[in-house]
């Protein structure tokens, strides 16, 4: 399998428990079929006209294109920053089992 109609979304969140509960969230309203948390990324980024840094939790995200918009509410109603990095990025091949587990538990 293969095509646009798999993503890996990456978000970025302040800490460890809004990544937990957040991911937690996307899981149970099938919205992604896994989440990876990545504790501890420094992050530097323009903010209000200046470099910035913060430590961070990453999110890696795997699910469907077809989803995505709907993703994106749900993160944004319940994410504290008010710009949150929500990226998604094509998965242009996989490994047809996990694909179809893909396809299996996210919200069709």
């Amino acid at each position: 399998m293969t095509g646009t109609q798999y993503i890996v979304v990456l978000v970025t969140v302040p800490n460890q428990e809004e990544a937990r509960g957040l991911g937690r969230v996307l899981l149970e309203e099938k919205l992604a079929a896994c989440v990876n948390i990545v504790p501890n990324v420094d992050s530097l980024f323009w903010w209000e006209g200046k470099i910035d840094r913060a430590g961070e939790c990453l999110l890696i995200l795997k699910t469907r294109y077809s989803v995505f918009q709907t993703l994106v509410a749900a993160i944004k109603a319940r994410h504290s920053y008010s710009v949150p990095e929500i990226i998604a990025l094509p998965i242009i091949a996989g490994q047809e089992d996990y694909l179809a587990w893909i396809d299996e538990t996210v919200q069709s």
